[in-house]
């Protein structure tokens, strides 16, 4: 049978816990302080939650966030910052969306084409990161940062009439085509009124499990676990790291590629300039709230897409929809002031547990001494 340990599980909830209570408590804080009543705005967002459509944009939200946070999870566990997971996301939908309209196939292989795509320019964007870091020294955090400034205008530049977009008549947006329906991923239709959940949330949460057993139960998953924790020891015992790092941030830009196929294949089958942004941004502080756990990330993820869909009828109760974006960032600061709060009292715990077991041991040998 086997046996929990209980400071870990307890250390383990006690950041999360700790990063809500504080969230909670600040922003009714910073309600008050403005006039504003600190409890009805959550009351709305509950009650705007019970609607049936309302749930189904919480859930498929919640797909999009999970593959992105997914992404960036996968560069924490390496000890990387990957901040690009948004340009690598953008840049992925913009170039997939642009094949998928530009070409006819079957529907399986026009799907799979469209998601190839994805993730081959997603992982080519975040490799060149990788290839910085490996060869040059470069902080991925520089360099994923500068590649997010170029994704922007590489995006505006390719989506222009004269190269690879086109206008719709009568718009002012631009777009780069629509995909034939044979590139459009099937997904669950709950009725006239209800909308439809993306197909594409299932494929996110399947690779949430797939995330779970490399990290956990692969030789790959130990030595990329193993090089985040110290390069230098992984490298000693044998593990490339140049080549960890390279293969995590690919995998991480492949990911992010991914986290703009539900709403591409699923709703709008064209990139615009309308399609979502800040995705990446976002899905770093779900990561850090599920501490990089697949479970832990699905309540976060499921948590921001609540705030984000629920909130749309506040302006209407007269409350600012702003409301939540100061709450995002609030949990942010406190997941930050929270980890760190419980990782210190972590510490002193071991210490403690480490300094107890010396003692015990020390009374056992002094006791065989005086039987002798």
């Amino acid at each position: 049978m086997m046996k929990i340990d209980k400071d870990k599980l307890l250390i383990g909830a006690a950041g999360p816990v700790l990063a809500l209570v504080s969230a909670f408590v600040l922003t009714v804080l910073v309600l008050l302080a403005t006039g504003l009543d600190p409890i009805e705005p959550i009351r709305l967002m509950i009650d705007n939650a019970a609607y049936s459509d309302v749930q189904v944009l919480i859930v498929n939200q919640t797909g999009i966030y999970y593959l992105a946070a997914l992404a960036v999870a996968i560069g924490f566990r390496m000890n990387l910052f990957n901040i690009g997971v948004d340009g690598q996301y953008r840049l992925a939908a913009m170039v997939s969306a642009l094949v998928g309209a530009a070409v006819e196939l079957p529907g399986p292989l026009h799907i799979l084409l469209i998601v190839v795509v994805a993730m081959t320019t997603g992982a080519f964007w975040a490799g060149i990161a990788g290839i910085l870091k490996t060869t040059r020294g470069v902080s991925e955090v520089v360099s994923t940062i500068m590649l997010n400034a170029i994704t922007t205008s590489l995006v505006a530049w390719l989506i222009l009439p004269k190269n690879f977009g086109v206008q719709p008549a009568g718009s002012n947006n631009l777009t780069t085509g629509e995909i034939s329906e044979s590139g459009w991923f099937p997904g669950v239709d709950l009725g006239e009124g209800n909308g439809v959940i993306y197909g594409f949330t299932f494929v996110a949460l399947a690779l949430g499990v797939v995330y779970w057993f490399v990290l956990s139960r692969t030789r790959y998953g130990f030595d990329l676990r193993a090089t985040g924790e110290s390069e230098s020891a992984a490298q000693a015992s044998g593990v490339d790291a140049k080549k960890m790092i390279l293969s995590a941030m690919l995998i991480s830009g492949a990911l992010a590629g991914l986290s703009g196929m539900p709403t591409l294949l699923g709703e709008t089958h064209t990139y615009s300039l309308d399609f979502p942004v800040g995705v990446g941004f976002t899905a770093i502080a779900i990561a850090l709230l599920g501490r990089n756990h697949p479970v832990g990330i699905f309540f976060a993820a499921l948590l921001f897409a609540f705030l984000e869909k629920a909130s749309s009828t506040l302006d209407i109760e007269g409350y600012p929809k702003e409301i939540t974006e100061i709450m995002k960032g609030i949990i942010v600061i406190a997941v930050v002031v929270s980890y760190e709060l419980v990782r210190r009292y972590g510490l002193r715990r071991q210490q403690q547990k480490v300094g107890e077991q010396l003692a015990a041991g020390g009374a056992i040998k002094t006791d065989k001494e005086v039987t002798a």
